[in-house]
């Protein structure tokens, strides 16, 4: 019984220090493993998120430029400017008229272009307007940024209603007063 108590009590101390052992190290081993894939895991649905949200919450070309020209609206200097022609839509471009117009900054001549698809008031003026002078608005941190017409602004002259000005302001007071009966 003694030799049977001596293997038991030996065994258990082997075991003993073999499981103290063997245990922490794969356990270890087995937990950076776990928080590994944990954060693997995170960071592709994090990804996933931004990729889903990102395409939902793309502009249309469309809307990007309609920011564009409230943008320079917003920050833009005003200039002379003239319209030099009407380029006809191309198949593959915008739908609407196109007019071509060129200004002057700081003795530079730039010609641009604008579509006026989006704004059908001063798209159904396009064909009277070549040759006409104008006011341009152009971004002054880049020149070559500018518009004639936005949604909230019209440099145009002579397009009624003039959306810069009250009609108070584009008659001039000299011209108020004679309107006035006596």
């Amino acid at each position: 019984m003694k030799v049977k108590s001596l293997q038991l009590s030996a065994l258990r101390f082997s075991a003993a220090r073999n499981n103290s052992a063997r245990p922490k190290t794969m356990t270890l081993s087995k937990d950076l493993g776990i928080a590994i894939a944990g954060t693997a895991a995170s960071a592709l649905a994090g990804v996933w998120a931004w990729k889903t949200v990102r395409r939902w919450r793309r502009k249309s070309p469309d809307e990007l430029e309609r920011l564009r020209r409230l943008g320079v609206n917003a920050c833009g200097r005003i200039i002379p400017g003239r319209i030099v022609e009407l380029a006809d839509p191309v198949a593959d471009g915008p739908a609407g008229p196109i007019l071509l117009y060129d200004y002057e900054v700081a003795g530079v001549t730039y010609e641009a272009a604008q579509d006026l698809s989006a704004l059908p008031e001063i798209a159904a003026a396009a064909p009277f307007l070549p040759g006409q002078t104008t006011s341009v608005k152009y971004d002054p941190k880049q020149p070559t940024n500018s518009i004639i017409a936005c949604e909230a602004w019209c440099g145009i002259p002579d397009l009624g209603p003039n959306r810069n000005a009250s009609p108070a302001r584009r008659d001039g007071p000299a011209e108020l007063s004679a309107k006035k009966p006596t």
